[in-house]
C-alpha cells in the first residue's frame, strides 16, 4: 500500500482521501514550496514560479516569481528577475526588481540594476550597477521627481543618470 500525505486513516484502519475543498486547501496553504534548478541544470527562455526558487545552475532569460529567488553560491545566471526578496551568492548579470529585500552574499557578483525597499551588501560581495531605493518596487518603475537614491557598488562604475535606467 502506498501512503500519500493528503490521505487520512479512519478508526477502523480504511483509507480515505479528505473532501476536495480541503486538499485545495491544503494545496494554497503549501504554496510556499520552493522551487529548485539544480547545479547541472542550464535553462534558457521565461521561468516562472508560483512559490520560491532557488537556482543551483544555469539560468538565461526571464525569472519571475511570486516568492523569493536564490541564486547559490556555484549559480550563473543572466537574466531580469522580478520576486518579493533576491538572494544572490552566485554570479548574476541583469536587472533585479523586488518588491521588498535584495541581498548580494559574500563571494557574489551582481552585473546589473537593482530596484527594491531594502538593499543589503555583504563585504566580499561585489556590485557593479545602481541602486534605486524605491517604496513602490514592486511597480518596476519610478517617475521623475519621486524620491529614489542611486549608488554604485564596489567595483567604481561611474554613476549614470537614475532616469534612464533600464529596468
Amino acid at each position: 500500500m502506498i501512503w500519500r500525505k493528503d490521505e487520512a486513516e479512519t478508526a477502523s484502519g480504511e483509507h480515505m482521501a479528505p473532501p476536495a475543498r480541503e486538499r485545495k486547501d491544503k494545496q494554497m496553504a503549501d504554496n510556499g514550496e520552493v522551487t529548485i534548478v539544480g547545479a547541472g541544470a542550464r535553462l534558457e527562455g521565461n521561468v516562472v514560479s508560483a512559490g520560491s526558487l532557488r537556482i543551483d545552475g544555469q539560468v538565461k532569460g526571464q525569472i519571475n516569481a511570486d516568492g523569493d529567488v536564490t541564486l547559490s553560491p556555484q549559480s550563473q545566471v543572466e537574466a531580469d528577475i522580478r520576486a518579493q526578496n533576491v538572494s544572490v551568492a552566485g554570479r548574476f548579470n541583469g536587472n533585479i526588481v523586488v518588491k521588498d529585500r535584495a541581498h548580494l552574499a559574500k563571494g557574489g557578483r551582481i552585473d546589473g540594476n537593482i530596484t527594491s525597499k531594502t538593499l543589503v551588501v555583504e563585504e566580499g560581495g561585489v556590485f557593479h550597477g545602481q541602486s534605486i531605493m524605491d517604496a513602490g518596487a514592486s511597480s518596476g518603475s519610478r517617475s521623475s521627481g519621486q524620491g529614489g537614491s542611486s549608488s554604485t557598488g564596489s567595483a567604481g562604475t561611474e554613476t549614470k543618470d537614475p532616469d534612464h535606467v533600464k529596468v
